[in-house]
């Protein structure tokens, strides 16, 4: 019998390094191959072997100067949206607030993930500029909206709800009874918060503020909405690629010079490894009431959902008046336009297809890879090959990924056609991946050999054991990838087409044009489509995860649930 166990587990292993031969192929083509076409790029100058773009980047006032804007807007923003999401994640838990105000706050905050970033900017114009909806209701602007300015406020409203979810989820795990012998100990309020709500989440707030700093310096969408004169190395790096001359090798040189902020955020979020608090249990302890924390909790996180609906309104009203600000006489024109006019319909036709062809095809690339790491057994070197892929692509923007891939692909075969989903599955790989392979490990590690002494094949057991057993985490993982495929435009504006624009990317061109209603219609569309198969899939992963009633009797030695 433990013959016939290893046997199952040898044939298990070579199904698994097939799998894994296949992550790496799939990595090694589309990630380190474009990488490479990347730096031999940076080094090229008239086909020759060249430091020229180099040394252009390093005695130009230009680019020192972006890059400078860059740090100095996005360090700000992420301050200032680490201590939002803090407050924010305090208040749902740690505040008493009725249950309904919560779960209101909550879905505003992260509503902006359903929109593309570049959405953000002509939201702020059309809220905040001369003629902006919350300009006339001041009676005046409150502040110039270009630059610096309006690029904080747009990073801001961008990772606002990414932080706000590290942070929230991170509040689950601290044990609430520290508050009360805190309190027991005779410590001051302030003493109390800052070692047991504070303290414990240094790690956190600390990864959350690299988050937010990383995603707002690589943010191409914003900028190229609303950075207006205030240069900053995302918009030098696409017109350096698609400006009136472009400049490829400068481009190539910029995009590397990119990835410096990422690589020290990998840095700092090891080190920030080590302050995370671990405990052996978290107390379910309901907080008693406090007049001043519920009432601040409650009008600070009411005043931050409420500027935001304010600032977001603008979106709804513009598509369905005339002639924004001229003409408030409401119509359905615009919506008509844009479902009259094929090759915007064709478009949306073009953003679902590759939505679901991402979320379908990135799911069983990363769930493969985390059967590999997690459930095959296989040697820690190879497995941490995926890991190591993980945090490369975690790593790289979306920008310079494109560009990679324009330079590796361009006048082959695949350049016109619709690939930018293989680069949407590369871009977003790291979250699915992490959370098919923490779902895997806290699975019964038994299954598999239970199964082998029943003569079960290694993938009979993962199609009727463990994949049953993890649909909600394939569920979460394919909202996930089709969400940002729906509102990614930072790597893909480098590789669509004519015939293979997507709704990002045809927004980009309707900004020339200065077609801002179809750019609301169009938003309002991803938005909603968004919102749709977000529901749909929360629901199935509701009913997927409602508490199993066993069975008394096992069926090929495996307890059967229902």
């Amino acid at each position: 019998m433990n013959c016939l166990v290893c046997k199952m587990f040898r044939k298990g292993k070579i199904e698994a390094k097939v799998i894994l031969a296949a992550v790496i192929l799939l990595f090694t083509c589309f990630l380190v191959v474009p990488m490479i076409f990347l730096l031999v790029k940076s080094f090229s100058s008239g086909g020759e072997f060249s430091f020229a773009a180099y040394g252009d980047i390093f005695t130009s006032h230009g680019f020192w100067s972006s890059m400078g804007n860059s740090f100095l807007v996005s360090a700000c923003a992420a301050l200032i949206t680490t201590s939002l999401a803090f407050f924010l994640a305090y208040a749902m838990n740690h505040a008493r607030m009725p249950k309904f105000f919560q779960v209101l706050v909550k879905n505003i905050t992260v509503a902006p993930m359903f929109l593309p970033s570049i959405t953000y900017g002509f939201i702020i114009i059309y809220s905040l500029g001369k003629e902006g909806f919350i300009t006339h209701l001041f009676g005046g602007q409150l502040f110039s909206i270009y630059g610096f300015s309006g690029l904080l406020l747009g990073y801001i409203i961008y990772t606002l709800p990414i932080t706000f979810m590290l942070i929230h989820n991170a509040f689950q795990y601290v044990d609430k009874n520290y508050i009360i012998v805190s309190k027991v100990m005779g410590d001051s309020g302030i003493r109390t918060f800052f070692m047991t709500a504070v303290r414990p989440l240094v790690g956190t707030l600390g990864a959350a503020f690299i988050q937010s700093f990383t995603l707002s310096f690589t943010d191409f969408g914003i900028p190229t909405s609303i950075g207006g004169q205030y240069d900053v190395v995302a918009t030098r790096l696409y017109n350096e690629m698609l400006g009136s001359i472009p400049n490829f090798s400068g481009g190539a040189a910029t995009a590397l010079m990119m990835l410096i902020p990422a690589v020290f955020s990998i840095i700092m979020m090891n080190i920030l490894q080590k302050y995370n608090f671990r405990y052996n249990k978290v107390s379910k302890v309901v907080l008693e009431k406090s007049l001043v924390r519920d009432t601040i909790c409650m009008v600070g996180s009411g005043l931050i959902s409420l500027v935001t609906v304010a600032l977001f309104l603008v979106m709804f009203l513009v598509p369905f008046v005339k002639q924004w600000p001229y003409d408030f006489s409401f119509t359905f024109e615009h919506i008509i336009s844009v479902f009259t006019t094929g090759n915007l319909l064709s478009v949306y036709g073009n953003s679902l297809m590759v939505a679901f062809a991402t979320a379908v095809l990135g799911v069983l690339v990363s769930y493969g890879a985390a059967l590999v790491t997690a459930r095959a057994g296989l040697s820690p070197k190879l497995t941490k090959i995926v890991d190591a892929i993980s945090m490369i692509t975690n790593t790289v923007p979306g920008m310079v990924l494109g560009i990679g891939l324009l330079f590796a692909f361009s006048g082959t075969g695949i350049q016109n056609t619709f690939f930018i989903i293989i680069c949407n599955i590369v871009h977003f790989f790291t979250t699915p991946y992490l959370m098919a392979k923490n779902a895997l490990e806290k699975m019964n590690g038994s299954w598999e050999s239970t199964a082998a002494l029943m003569g079960d094949s290694w993938i009979k057991t993962l199609i009727r054991v463990v994949i049953p057993n993890s649909f909600a985490t394939i569920l979460e993982m394919l909202s996930y990838y089709f969400i940002n495929a729906m509102v990614t435009i930072s790597a893909v504006v480098f590789l669509t087409g004519a015939h293979t624009m997507v709704l990002t990317t045809k927004i980009k061109e309707l900004q020339h044009y200065a077609r801002f209603d179809e750019i609301f219609v169009l938003s309002l569309l991803i938005l909603f489509t968004n919102v749709i198969v977000k529901v749909v899939l929360a629901l199935m992963k509701k009913h997927a995860e409602k508490p199993a009633r066993v069975k008394s009797t096992v069926k090929r030695g495996i307890i059967c649930e229902e």
